[in-house]
């Protein structure tokens, strides 16, 4: 083919949303690491003063860093629904953590899968059941082979490995990043794209996991000033495997043509390295902004990216990366597409909302259930969870669109407007987080026609989650 048309396919590529490699023309691996709990500040690259992170720092040298990156929400389970569907959580049936993706929901795995892509999954579900043959698994997410916890698990983990439970000896954070790498060696030249999730269980509490290879490694961070010595000794943990991640991605000689991205599911569990107001479980800036890096060496180099995106804008991106359309009917989505901004050709994008509180969280105890599981299995006695296997997706409520409960905003950059909702009383807040990250002086009497304007967008917004939560983008039910 003459030079100069391979220039315009991939001028066109790049226009379209489809991705030539630099060697081969073929679309590129795709990983997404995701911690549980990891805050935006500790990180060595954000600044921390002495949690050691050099494997992110290095990656973060190399990528694209965000830094004004969101979870959907400031807990668990709903950023993993937002990752796998480009919507916000309450859209499909998770609003708070412990509840069950809705499996009418139309996944970036499956997506991707459809493309030609294999799939994996490795590490905390959470969204769904990890039995076999439950449309709320991995599996019936899309992803073709899975090593999974129901929730957060550390050592000696109780997992569901495509549909059999089993106990495995060692660091479930270690674990994880195992199976990552033996599916990614394992799937490497046989002609497939790859895409993998990867979601630590780690730093989540209790932290008993410790770093690997380090003298004293039990005492790490002893002789720092805080009480969470065992949640920076994660960090460090999970920093490890990244780095083993990557060299493995140079072994295989695959590095260039990977995407590989990183990031938290919420915000942290120390405010003052939070990256702003409150942490983890808050709808302020701490609860919600979270370390994010990409890297994709054939196609970007070093870079630092301020607008704000969100982890919404991960599902378009990737169809955009993978040349698919959304199709007709296609349900809506919160996030955009943010590879022109990632490519420099835009620096704003539409507001994003947040919205938290609603509805409580559901415990999930995941070595408890697995065990029970696998113990029955053995014995040949009945299922003791039958109800785990669709949970509640086919509750379809109708719901009072005056009842707006719970705390949102709107990030409009640079302004976000809180709207918080009690039994007692509606209240607001504005910020302009441009010149007070910290959410600290309250600009609401002094910008009333921006308060009425933003205030009409919010719940318009929410009014319409809560339609597409009581079914409304779906035709059938399981």
């Amino acid at each position: 083919m003459p030079a100069l048309i391979l220039r315009l396919l991939f001028i066109l590529s790049l226009t379209s949303g489809i991705v030539w490699s630099t060697d081969k023309n073929s679309p590129p691996h795709i990983i997404l690491v995701m911690s549980d709990d990891h805050g935006y500040g500790d990180c060595g690259y954000n600044g921390h003063p002495f949690v050691q992170t050099p494997n992110l720092d290095a990656m973060a040298e190399a990528g694209v860093v965000f830094n004004r990156f969101y979870s959907s929400a400031p807990v668990c389970s709903p950023t993993r629904a937002s990752v796998l569907t480009g919507r916000h959580p309450f859209r499909v049936n998770v609003p708070n953590h412990g509840h069950y993706l809705r499996p009418q929901e139309s996944t970036i795995a499956e997506k991707l899968k459809d493309a030609g892509y294999v799939t994996g999954h490795f590490g905390k579900w959470h969204i769904g059941s990890v039995q076999p043959d439950s449309p709320t698994s991995p599996g019936g997410a899309g992803f073709d082979e899975w090593l999974s916890g129901l929730n957060f698990f550390d050592n000696n983990p109780y997992l569901s490995r495509n549909g059999e439970y089993e106990q495995i000896k060692g660091a479930g954070t270690v674990i994880t990043m195992d199976a990552t790498l033996d599916f990614l060696e394992k799937q490497n030249g046989k002609g497939k794209p790859i895409f993998i999730v990867t979601w630590f269980p780690s730093p989540h509490a209790p932290h008993p996991e410790i770093p690997e290879g380090m003298p004293n490694a039990s005492r790490l961070y002893n002789d720092q000033d805080t009480n969470l010595k065992g949640y920076f000794r994660e960090i460090t943990l999970l920093d490890q495997q990244i780095g083993r991640l990557r060299e493995k991605l140079r072994s295989l000689n695959i590095e260039q043509n990977t995407l590989l991205f990183y990031s938290s599911d919420n915000g942290g569990l120390d405010q003052k390295t939070s990256g702003g107001r409150a942490k983890k479980g808050s709808i302020y800036e701490g609860g919600l902004r979270i370390p994010a890096i990409l890297e994709w060496p054939a196609r970007f180099s070093p870079k630092e990216i301020d607008t704000p995106c969100v982890s919404s804008d991960l599902y378009p991106t990737l169809l955009g990366i993978a040349g698919l359309k959304r199709g007709k009917g296609h349900p809506p989505l919160d996030g955009t597409d943010i590879m022109p901004i990632i490519s420099g050709k835009k620096n704003k994008r539409a507001a994003i909302g947040f919205w938290h509180g609603f509805r409580n969280g559901q415990s999930t105890w995941n070595d408890r259930i697995i065990k029970a599981l696998l113990d029955a299995k053995t014995a040949g006695k009945p299922n003791p969870h039958p109800e785990r296997i669709l949970k509640n997706v086919n509750e379809f409520e109708s719901f009072d669109q005056k009842n707006l409960i719970g705390h949102a905003a709107w990030n409009a950059w640079p302004w976000k407007l809180h709207r918080i909702q009690t039994p007692k009383e509606t209240r607001f807040e504005l910020y302009n987080l441009e010149t007070d990250p910290m959410e600290s002086d309250d600009l609401l009497k002094k910008q009333s026609k921006r308060v009425n304007i933003m205030t009409t967008a919010l719940e318009k917004w929410q009014k319409s989650v809560l339609d597409s939560w009581s079914g409304r983008d779906y035709s059938i039910k399981y």
